[in-house]
């Protein structure tokens, strides 16, 4: 196992994508301790939020402030940057390029830009910027399951000829499997062999470590994962799994389970992610979670029957759209 994962980097999103489930509700000291232990751990970089614009979204208000990432704010919580590197996520269209500044006076190494298929040029244009301000880049390009294989190669085209320095192949919807993985590996080895690698999965189906370690074993590099899984919906591939099975000396479980046990358990008793039978059911079918978030939000959250029933039934199915 050794050798072929020891060129794997982890990129932890608890505060990102964990912060999908509470809003961004997280303590100072919940984000400082979580630097702490990810350092510790040895874990590569720490996505410490969004770095979307306030005016540029819906709710901003009643959001924290790991939805937008103010460079001054961050110093006061990272006074001492240590190994573990600092990434942020930005949705096209959602971001003010002034609100980016450049790298050496921000606490930042890596912006991530998330996009569907059909903005992966808009997305380039901002990797381009980013790129220019002196950050690591990647482009992730959300709900693969869903894109038509055209698609895919007209961006493969524009991704191989950008500046960007790692793709991803993100599984929106925690729908895919190893053998899917796999192939699409292979495929974007195959149509952009210039980049780097990562994966971003979720645990619908309980796949979220086997599709991260397959596509590990096959050369990819940046793999997503949070603490305890915490993440939209069923979650993520957990932190403290990779952590355990990279057989890399420099990671320590250790850590990672001192920050599940003084802060990702009481959480969990509050708030809701991972393996829960509603999002297996969207995860099957490819489709977004968010009846099976609304169902959980509802009165009715364990009626499973009727969930599946409703979802699957021709009628309804035909004319459920798509994003």
């Amino acid at each position: 196992m050794h050798a072929k994962t020891s060129h794997c980097k982890i990129v932890d999103c608890t505060i990102r994508d964990g912060g999908l489930v509470n809003n961004w509700d997280f303590s100072v000291e919940f984000v400082q301790h979580l630097y702490k232990t990810l350092n510790e751990a040895g874990v590569d970089y720490m996505e410490i939020g969004y770095k979307n614009s306030p005016k540029l979204l819906k709710g901003a208000d009643s959001a924290g402030p790991w939805r937008f990432l103010d460079d001054e704010f961050l110093r006061t919580v990272i006074p001492e940057k240590k190994n573990t590197k600092l990434s942020a996520l930005v949705d096209i269209g959602r971001v003010d390029e002034n609100d980016i500044l450049p790298r050496e006076q921000s606490l930042l190494d890596l912006i991530r830009v998330a996009c569907y298929i059909q903005d992966v040029d808009k997305a380039l244009e901002l990797v381009r910027l980013f790129h220019e301000r002196g950050y690591e880049t990647t482009l992730n390009i959300m709900a693969l399951s869903n894109v038509m294989e055209n698609q895919l190669v007209e961006a493969f085209e524009l991704i191989e000829k950008s500046v960007v320095d790692v793709v991803y192949i993100v599984d929106s919807y925690g729908s895919l499997t190893p053998n899917d993985f796999s192939y699409l590996v292979d495929k974007f080895k195959q149509h952009v062999p210039s980049k780097r690698l990562g994966v971003h999965t979720h645990n619908n189906m309980q796949l979220a470590f086997a599709n991260t370690l397959i596509a590990a074993e096959k050369g990819v590099e940046l793999l997503d994962a949070s603490v305890y899984g915490m993440g939209r919906a069923a979650g993520n591939c957990p932190t403290e799994l990779l952590v355990a099975n990279l057989k890399n000396p420099k990671y320590d479980l250790r850590p990672v389970l001192d920050m599940i046990e003084k802060y990702m358990i009481p959480l969990r008793e509050k708030e809701e992610w991972g393996y829960i039978i509603p999002y297996m059911i969207t995860g099957m079918l490819d489709e977004h979670p968010r009846s099976a978030m609304a169902l959980r939000a509802s009165d009715n959250k364990d009626k499973s029957v009727d969930f599946y029933d409703t979802l699957t039934t021709p009628e309804v199915s035909q004319g459920k759209s798509k994003e």
